[in-house]
């Protein structure tokens, strides 16, 4: 016979008895989708040579009309990036879409890169290219036609993108006219 004190087989422990083991870690679900669009070395001048540090662009969407582009520089290549994200998360600006694109066309201007995003139908995917097409997919956007003009800076094109989807006005807020005789009809009573 067994002893009282043996044991016969594996103990079971419930998930609250955690005895002498770390507890188990849980994956972080992100919030947002994080993507590091460009990364440059760059250099101050000072009197015993070259300082170099990192810059980062980074645009932070969640796939659910948010998104945000940010810049920031750090003494290495992942101080750069984290900057760069809370800058972008600060940032954020909410994308209007209809049945899945933009409700009309845009244009916007930093510098010299010039962006223009139309809206297209459904199953046509996004035709874009580089920095816009990132900034699109994070955004949710599924289904836009863009072009690129000028310059070809991926910061300049990053913040014209945002520009023009920032200027975007939602197909309720549209005045058409249908509104303006109604309002002239509140006026005249």
């Amino acid at each position: 016979m067994a002893d009282n004190n043996q044991t016969q087989g594996p103990q079971h422990r419930g998930n609250n008895d955690r005895r002498g083991r770390r507890p188990e870690m849980q994956p972080e679900e992100k919030l947002f989708d994080e993507r590091t669009l460009h990364i440059d070395r760059v250099a101050r001048v000072v009197k015993g040579g070259r300082r170099f540090r990192f810059r980062a662009l980074v645009v932070v969407g969640d796939r659910k009309h948010k998104v945000g582009v940010g810049m920031a520089k750090g003494a290495d290549v992942t101080a750069a990036v984290t900057k760069a994200t809370e800058v972008a998360k600060k940032n954020m600006i909410t994308v209007t879409l209809y049945k899945g694109t933009l409700p009309h066309e845009a244009e916007a201007k930093v510098s010299g890169a010039k962006i223009l995003i139309k809206p297209a139908s459904a199953g046509t995917g996004l035709i874009a290219g580089g920095v816009v097409r990132t900034i699109l997919e994070v955004a949710g956007v599924s289904n836009v036609l863009s072009k690129s003009l000028g310059s070809t800076n991926k910061a300049n094109t990053a913040y014209a993108t945002i520009a023009a989807l920032d200027s975007m006005v939602a197909a309720k807020d549209w005045v058409g006219a249908k509104a303006k005789a109604k309002a002239a009809q509140k006026v005249e009573a």
